[in-house]
């Protein structure tokens, strides 16, 4: 790929890197190395948000020491352990780029393709998605439960949520600020990155193996299944109302049985009678207890919402300007 020519403007143009981790410290250095080495050549002036979500190995520690020699690293701690995305808004707030990445730390997903999601960005386009074309070092199952996942979404949200897309962005300014301005409580981020719309592209890519260490996001983990039914929470009606489609066959199905038990009885088949009722009143206890689930997710979600808490909590701020803010 050509180097890409610096910014018009006479004072260039900012990208702010969000990278939220824990317990990342064998990736780090690699991690700094390969994206610097990205950037550097675009003339883009950068920061680099290390956003530690309350790591327990010396990933604080490294970054610290980096930090001392390198302007571009920033670093926030948070004060307890709140998950990846409200670490993403936390880097959001923080921020002041132009134009933010999203990218893990994990290297699967290489720092190499950022100048040509910053071409596209600086040739109009408002998001950039990295979307992948292969995922190396991952089973066959944990790709096809992916992708099922990634359809069932689709076909039953608002939305239409590119498949085999995941949080490596590039987003504008102004979508980032849009963002911030939602307060949906756990939200689903890739969800409300395509919902807010403006111009939106792609660039296609192959995952890498996990650079070193082990994953955080087992496939089945609370993460995946987590992220999952958010997605579904956030963007669909479908299971509410296919709650109501349920409930209108179940009463077609309970009369017709009410007459076979009428017809049974009169004949005084009774060990076939019992059979049936049994086998019926186990099918309604299941499909009630799935629908009551289903509202408690609802429910749920409307509980979270209403309590107001705040995504995050900044415990310290490492390397950032004096005017910017410590606590937010």
């Amino acid at each position: 790929m050509s180097e890409m020519p610096a910014p018009a403007d006479s004072k260039p143009k900012c990208i702010s890197i969000i990278l939220s981790f824990r317990n990342e410290e064998p990736v780090l250095p690699e991690l700094i190395r390969r994206i610097e080495a990205a950037l550097d050549p675009t003339g883009y002036d950068y920061e680099l948000i290390f956003i530690n979500d309350l790591s327990t190995d010396a990933s604080l520690q490294i970054l610290t020491e980096a930090q001392k020699t390198d302007p571009h690293i920033r670093i926030l701690n948070t004060s307890t352990n709140f998950g990846v995305v409200p670490c993403l808004y936390a880097g959001f707030e923080y921020a002041r780029g132009d134009a933010v990445v999203i990218l893990d730390c994990d290297l699967q997903d290489p720092p190499e393709i950022i100048p040509e999601m910053l071409e596209k960005w600086a040739a109009g386009a408002q998001v950039v998605h990295a979307t992948r074309t292969r995922r190396h070092g991952e089973s066959y199952f944990k790709m096809l439960l992916t992708k099922i996942a990634y359809r069932i979404i689709n076909a039953l949200s608002d939305i239409d949520l590119p498949v085999d897309t995941g949080l490596y962005k590039v987003i504008d300014r102004r979508v980032v600020d849009h963002l911030r301005n939602i307060s949906e409580q756990n939200p689903y981020l890739r969800g409300l990155v395509t919902w807010v719309g403006f111009n939106q592209e792609h660039v296609y890519y192959e995952r890498e193996e996990r650079y070193a260490g082990k994953t955080h996001f087992p496939l089945f983990g609370s993460s995946p299944i987590r992220e999952f039914l958010v997605a579904l929470m956030s963007f669909s009606r479908v299971p509410l109302a296919s709650i109501l489609a349920i409930g209108a066959l179940l009463t077609c199905a309970a009369t017709a049985a009410l007459a076979a038990m009428l017809i049974l009885s009169i004949i005084g088949d009774a060990i076939a009678l019992q059979y049936f009722a049994f086998t019926a009143l186990i099918l309604l206890g299941g499909i009630q207890l799935l629908a009551l689930g289903l509202l408690g997710l609802y429910l749920g979600r409307i509980y979270l919402q209403t309590r107001g808490r705040p995504h995050y909590i900044i415990q310290s701020a490492i390397g950032f300007p004096e005017d910017t803010p410590q606590e937010k």
